[in-house]
């Protein structure tokens, strides 16, 4: 394997964020670099203004939904333009429109993130378009040409989609075994002597939470493409396989839980137990290798030292086994044997896994039939869940309700302050702005020191550097940085975004020191305004939740055990579908809950409700978990069934009475 740091320059490069960073500089740039040669970059740089406004709804996803959210954002955008073009000379209209339409478009998060990106795309064309006044006719032609900008950023990603549709879904799928290689680390660190057993569950908590959150968006691409689903053609199939044995593999995982404390006080003299942490990360190892492959096209292999760890493991296991001076009690041996042969288990599945990438191997994979209606999660846009969360029991509607009210405070502040570039407070309160305190708490200091540090870069750019060659390169490297990294790391994105304006404005006959400081302070104003509002405007707290999330973690897990026991006793597809769907559902529940747990730490100390209690459930619940897989790996492993279900329903039912 490369040494580390090379390949994560290497995975950095061949991932979903810096393809998403190129094709948007390329969608934002070239209409400018295009009008610019004729004389008209004014023009230019509506055009890009329009594409710009686009790209922020053309998140990973199937085409079809990333095509459709494109237009209809399109549409809106013309029509916003339109508005905000014939209302701006009025202060107070302009403020009124702005209060409706911050409400009106916040409310698009009920119908999840991608409806929400178009509502956070309308608002950024009304933000920067809020103080450019001009005559209707040039407002009509104004708006033609951030229609067509939005036009070929869309045509751009579409072209870029068709050369290779699978690309996508390839640097997808590498992402989701990635963080399943991440995992096996953390519980690698199990095994290492005085670990920190608080640190590492919380660590593999969160890490849970992104191996969800990766295997959701493969399920949203495999299974809402149609292009993968009718077309069985060699590279579908097997990137099919590959996400469904990585699943399984993830479960296999999962079920390694063990009472580590007592491993270590029995076998830490021996040494067995670095062995297994060795082994472990080596694992982790050969997954990235296949997390690489995936995304650069090669072939992963096993490492032979790997093969030769888990032979040299079990004749340590053999010798602890003979136990002549009673060292060592039985149940330890005993869970020694299980982890050996877990993770021979857990090598198999990687083995397999490596051996779909085999050329010869690939045009003779199999299609499984999968039932794929019931992996994804259909969005609901029907005009009634809108009017249903007009309440103060929705969090949506509270969000839409702070949102319009602190747009309507920056617009004030703005025009009270009478800045040059006075719409970056509004547009650093749009950003920062998220439905819950947490969020905007980690957005708003992610905000402040980007900027300011991106600041002070600028300015010593603009200070040493003169050429303009120069000068346009380091614009493109800023302008790719920050698209590459706004949804991997925000502050990075920030520390990039701002010498880019800053060289941009250079560029454009008006850059000054004094822009710097502008940005500065108009960023410390909408951040403060942002964050005191979420603190004080119908807040959301994460202990609202934490009821029904528990609730709901437990009744996932009280279905996943039911369905895993009915696999003891039929063996049809359908009990296999509900299987994989039930403990789909675990992994959704408790992705939902560490995810809470974990943003409860960014709020007030008096809002952190029942901290200790909440770890002690979740550890708790990892742990069930873990065991409910352990019980359905073992169904699998030795093809178990009982043919009379009447002598164990009643273990299985008073087991999920408990």
């Amino acid at each position: 394997m490369l040494h580390r740091p090379i390949r994560n320059i290497q995975d950095f490069l061949l991932s979903t964020y810096f393809a998403d960073g190129i094709r948007i500089t390329i969608g934002v740039l070239c209409p400018s670099l295009i009008m610019a040669q004729f004389g008209m970059l004014q023009y230019g740089m509506t055009l890009s203004l329009g594409a710009l406004c686009i790209s922020v709804v053309d998140s990973p996803g199937p085409i079809v939904h990333r095509r459709n959210a494109m237009l209809i954002t399109t549409v809106l955008l013309a029509i916003v333009s339109i508005l905000v073009g014939l209302t701006n000379q009025s202060v107070i209209i302009s403020g009124l429109l702005l209060v409706l339409c911050s409400f009106f478009f916040s409310m698009f998060f009920v119908y999840g993130v991608r409806a929400a990106a178009i509502g956070t795309a309308v608002l950024l064309i009304m933000v920067l378009s809020i103080d450019d006044i001009r005559p209707w006719k040039e407002v009509l032609f104004y708006t033609l040409l951030v229609f067509f900008g939005s036009i070929w950023y869309t045509l751009l990603s579409y072209l870029v989609y068709r050369l290779r549709p699978y690309r996508l879904l390839q640097q997808t799928l590498s992402e989701s075994v990635q963080q399943i290689s991440e995992f096996l680390r953390a519980k690698a660190k199990f095994y290492r002597e005085n670990t920190d057993y608080e640190k590492n569950y919380a660590e593999l908590l969160q890490l849970q939470v992104h191996v969800h959150e990766k295997q959701d968006e493969v399920r949203e691409l495999l299974f809402k493409t149609r292009q993968i689903i009718r077309e069985s053609t060699p590279e579908s199939r097997f990137l099919l396989l590959v996400f469904v044995d990585t699943v399984d593999l993830f479960e296999q995982v999962m079920s390694t839980y063990y009472n580590y404390k007592e491993l270590h006080l029995q076998f830490d003299s021996s040494g067995i137990l670095r062995r297994y942490e060795r082994l472990i990360n080596q694992i982790a190892d050969s997954l990235d290798n296949v997390a690489f492959a995936l995304k650069s096209g090669g072939t992963p292999n096993i490492d032979k030292n790997l093969l030769r760890g888990v032979e040299k493991l079990k004749y340590k296991i053999t010798v602890l086994e003979k136990n002549k001076n009673q060292q060592y009690n039985t149940l330890g041996l005993i869970a020694l044997k299980n982890i050996e042969v877990n993770i021979e288990n857990i090598l198999g599945r990687v083995r397999t896994i490596t051996g779909y990438f085999n050329k010869s191997e690939k045009k003779n994979l199999k299609n499984r039939e999968i039932d794929v209606d019931r992996f994804v999660t259909k969005q609901n846009f029907d005009f009634k869940l809108f009017f249903e969360n007009l309440t103060f029991s929705s969090s949506t509607f509270r969000h839409s309700l702070r949102v319009a009210i602190v747009m309507l405070i920056g617009f004030v502040v703005a025009k009270v302050l009478n800045f040059d570039h006075s719409y970056w407070i509004l547009l650093t309160i749009l950003v920062i702005s998220k439905p819950g305190f947490s969020l905007t708490k980690q957005r708003n200091f992610e905000r402040i020191i980007g900027t300011v540090v991106g600041a002070f870069i600028g300015m010593g750019i603009l200070v040493y550097i003169h050429d303009k060659n120069t000068l346009f390169v380091i614009l493109l490297i800023c302008m790719i940085g920050s698209y590459s990294f706004q949804r991997k790391n925000y502050v990075v994105s920030v520390l990039f975004m701002t010498p880019y304006i800053l060289v941009l404005f250079d560029f454009l006959g008006m850059g000054s020191l004094s822009i710097a400081r502008e940005r500065i302070y108009d960023t410390l104003i909408g951040s403060g305004i942002a964050l005191l509002a979420s603190y004080s405007l119908f807040p959301n707290w994460e202990h609202e939740k934490l009821k029904q999330a528990m609730i709901d973690v437990i009744n996932a897990n009280r279905n996943y055990f039911s369905q895993v026991t009915l696999l003891y006793f039929d063996k049809n597809s359908h009990t296999s579908t509900n299987y994989k769907v039930a403990r789909k559902e675990v992994y959704v529940s408790t992705s939902n809950l560490a995810s809470l747990f974990q943003r409860m730490f960014s709020e007030p100390k008096s809002k952190q409700l029942y901290i200790k209690e909440l770890h002690q459930f979740t550890v708790l619940n990892h742990s069930l978990s873990s065991y409910i897989a352990t019980l359905s790996l073992y169904n699998k492993e030795h093809d178990f069934f009982f043919e009379n279900f009447e002598e164990f329903k009643p273990v299985s039912e008073n087991t999920v009475y408990l």
